[in-house]
């Protein structure tokens, strides 16, 4: 049974990253998303505090992952890493998504590390800040469709490619790529590779100017007969066609549930702040009333939240099924697809409610709407998520449902 009780140990972190969001990120979010491309240099130190908390075990924000193996737990009933992550990226995406986006070592290339790194590359690459590289010029959502290629030589691997909007993509210590080790083989031969800055034939082309999450870099990376150690490889070198794919995608069952907490800590502010606004204009939001005996504007904010706690309750299911060993593919790509919807939805929704002050820059408003969009693009779009829902559901594989 999933308990809906916020779990005790994480009171404190719940505490701490409000405390961050709100005398850290609130303060700036203004000033970077004016200040596109600009780093925040306010984040190193809680940057510092988070490295702590995931490495103590207690959780922090973005870059834990599910070790399986490491897990003694087998009482089938914890709330670990992923939960934890998950709550507290919630917390910090209320004060700002893109400043969380743009947190060192908190990167989604951290959280593939964390995962499927083995112990000696755990050693190597974990405390390197690692941005995701997969979107292509030609390949978005079909992550199957990928054309980078690693052709093995000697005791290396040459990537050459395109990879397009990275996030962290400049300002990353390093970036995990993904391969094809052999494109007659189709997705079973796609694989991760961690690599490094200043690593030869590697090179970021550009930054992109955006509609939102502006203090997070978004770069445009170009691999030219990169050559990379063999031992940079993450998962088993080995192109099995029944497993293969599924392996590398294994990734997101971990990242999805992790976007949508983003969500949900936008949507949450996006709420709160237009309550906040309608109580001002004297309109009040009565939860013993029907909602059709209320001012139309209260009527309206009492569905946002009951959408807002839909798409908060998958997420912790999500979350909850990665932290007690539980395949949580359908679950994590529910949440991702609920809390995409869900966020840009309330957004733009509170905007309309707040009036003229939803539209300047007199509040933050216009700028979470601005930033909820991306949430429901990245880490798979809306409509993949469904796709992905629909063949787990019906049984079918992606031949058969297309």
């Amino acid at each position: 049974m999933i308990n809906l009780e916020v779990p005790k140990k994480a009171k404190t972190l719940i505490n701490q990253a409000r405390q961050a969001a709100t005398e850290v990120f609130r303060p700036i979010s203004r000033k970077y998303d004016r200040a596109e491309h600009s780093y925040p240099t306010e984040l190193d130190m809680l940057a510092a505090l988070l490295d702590g908390l995931n490495t103590s075990g207690e959780g922090g924000a973005g870059a834990a992952g599910v070790r399986r193996k490491d897990d003694k737990d087998t009482s089938g009933n914890r709330n670990g890493s992923n939960m934890l992550t998950v709550l507290g990226t919630i917390e910090l995406c209320w004060g700002d998504v893109a400043l969380l986006l743009s947190m060192p070592r908190q990167g989604l290339g951290n959280a593939a590390i964390a995962s499927v790194a083995n112990d000696e590359q755990l050693a190597r690459f974990g405390k390197l800040w690692a941005a995701m590289a997969i979107t292509e010029p030609g390949c978005g959502s079909d992550s199957a469709a990928i054309t980078t290629t690693a052709t093995k030589d000697g005791d290396d691997y040459i990537l050459n490619g395109e990879k397009i909007f990275v996030t962290s993509g400049e300002r990353a210590d390093a970036v995990v790529v993904w391969a094809t080790l052999d494109k007659s083989k189709g997705r079973a031969a796609i694989k991760s590779f961690v690599v490094e800055k200043g690593t030869p034939g590697f090179e970021v082309v550009r930054l992109e100017h955006k509609l939102g999450i502006r203090a997070s870099d978004t770069a445009v990376l170009r691999f030219d007969n990169c050559r990379v150690p063999k031992e940079n490889l993450l998962g088993s070198p080995e192109i099995d066609t029944k497993k293969g794919f599924a392996g590398v995608m294994q990734t997101f069952d971990n990242t999805r549930p992790l976007v949508a907490a983003m969500a949900i800590g936008v949507a949450r502010a996006a709420l709160e702040e237009t309550r906040k606004l309608l109580a001002e204009a004297g309109i009040e939001v009565d939860y013993d009333k029907p909602a059709m005996a209320q001012h139309a504007a209260a009527a309206t904010f009492l569905e946002l939240e009951a959408d807002y706690e839909a798409a908060y309750l998958t997420t912790m299911e999500a979350a909850w099924m990665a932290d007690n060993r539980k395949p949580n593919s359908l679950q994590a790509s529910m949440a991702k697809a609920k809390a995409g919807r869900t966020v840009v939805d309330i957004t733009l929704k509170c905007v309309e409610l707040a009036g003229t002050l939803g539209y300047t820059e007199e509040s933050l408003l216009e700028k979470w709407a601005r930033d909820s969009k991306i949430l429901d693009i990245f880490e798979g779009t809306q409509q993949i998520q469904q796709l992905i829902v629909a063949r787990r559901l019906l049984g079918k594989s992606s031949k058969e449902l297309k």
